[in-house]
């Protein structure tokens, strides 16, 4: 079992940036692939953003591809997302997510959530 903890949403006006963190517990001794989801009420989840467990390979959404940033710190068990220029359409709850398979996190499918944090953007 892993449990993951975030933090960091909040509001915030167009074109600024906001920095989401979350942090692993339990059983993290697996390799696992973390990053972010998000959703906004009556839609389906969509992939933001993950990495793998050596930080080797990145993968990001459309949407947020050249504007957000996925990093770790393997010591801490820790994901970040930083998020840059931000737009309307970013607002959502964003989830942070564990698997052990890659394409089941970016399939919106991960074995493990959190219970996500808030990120509004508005003027």
């Amino acid at each position: 079992q892993v449990l993951l903890a975030e933090s960091g949403g909040g509001l915030v006006q167009p074109v600024e940036s906001l920095r989401l963190s979350c942090v692993a517990s339990g059983n993290t001794r697996r390799s696992y692939t973390m990053g972010w989801l998000r959703q906004v009420p009556w839609q389906k989840r969509e992939f933001v953003a993950a990495q793998t467990w050596d930080g080797g390979v990145s993968y990001y959404g459309d949407s947020v591809q050249g504007r957000f940033t996925v990093s770790r710190d393997n010591s801490k068990n820790a994901v970040y997302l930083q998020m840059n220029n931000l737009k309307s359409e970013d607002t959502a709850v964003y989830y942070c997510a564990a698997d052990a398979v890659s394409q089941e996190l970016r399939n919106g499918r991960p074995n493990y959530w959190g219970q996500g944090t808030q990120v509004t953007v508005s003027s």
